[in-house]
């Protein structure tokens, strides 16, 4: 699928006022020098694939007319056109989540989000066989996409296909970071299954399974109670597992989450 056009004064009405009587046309303003530019690129090509909206590209230094036509005094410079209408938009490289907010008040939907909606739907309904027709779909429509492999690598964790999951979340590079961070702590739910379903027969052990198999049921409460527990009984059981699987869940769950804010602390008493 076409991800942006470039366009001149010869065939920018073409490209973009008369298309933009059948779908949502976004023109970016641009110059190969700008640095913000150049992030915001890769992510307005992304989501044109995602809410099939028609991105349209000019670079200003080779299209001084129009940049002066529709006064653009920075880049980037964003516009909406709908309807054979230039409307405002915004300037400079807003974030992922601000700009999927923009594109929401323009009633897009966006192809992956129902998507991955479907696949929900379809993991509580306890069909698996559709949820993987639904991943089999998006994975096709958008190769790599880190939404997409995160939600299939937790449904991976759901089978017991561990290494699977571990092998789709290695794929996260560190580019986007807030999925890279969401791919780490999903790493850590890989660590919590395989203590859930092969507990040490001791005591401990018995607890510390306990504990995953309630962080995995996402009742990280009562997982950080227990996991408290051990690590006041022995700091060394399990190669110090107790004190890393809180770690853990405090990454998912954020340092401003309650329970972090509780159980930090508490934790760092009785290491200290």
């Amino acid at each position: 699928m076409e991800t942006g056009i470039e366009v001149n004064s010869s065939n920018f009405e073409a490209e973009a006022i008369e298309k933009s009587y059948d779908r949502l046309v976004l023109v970016d303003f641009f110059a190969t020098w700008c640095g913000p530019c150049q992030i915001l690129k890769p992510i307005l090509e992304g989501l044109s694939r995602e809410y099939n909206f028609i991105l349209v590209k000019i670079d200003i230094d080779k299209n001084p007319d129009l940049a002066s036509r529709f006064e653009v005094e920075g880049v980037p410079d964003v516009r909406f056109v709908r309807s054979g209408q230039m409307q405002p938009g915004f300037v400079g490289a807003l974030s992922e989540p601000k700009l999927r907010e923009l594109l929401a008040r323009y009633n897009l939907k966006s192809d992956l989000e129902s998507g991955i909606a479907e696949v929900k739907g379809a993991i509580a309904a306890g069909n698996a066989k559709a949820a993987k027709q639904v991943f089999d779909r998006l994975f096709a429509s958008f190769p790599n996409n880190p939404i997409v492999i995160i939600e299939a690598a937790r449904f991976l964790i759901r089978l017991n296909k561990l290494d699977k999951a571990k092998e789709l979340l290695d794929s996260v590079g560190f580019e986007d970071r807030d999925r890279f961070n969401q791919a780490q702590s999903l790493k850590a739910l890989l660590g919590f299954k395989q203590a859930a379903d092969k507990p040490d027969n001791t005591q401990l052990g018995r607890k510390y399974a306990y504990a995953c198999r309630l962080a995995l049921e996402e009742n990280y409460e009562d997982a950080l109670k227990f996991l408290l527990e051990i690590v006041e009984a022995d700091r060394k059981y399990n190669d110090d597992g107790a004190r890393k699987a809180m770690t853990s869940i405090f990454a998912i769950l954020g340092t401003q989450h309650p329970l972090t804010k509780k159980y930090q602390p508490e934790l760092m008493m009785t290491l200290y």
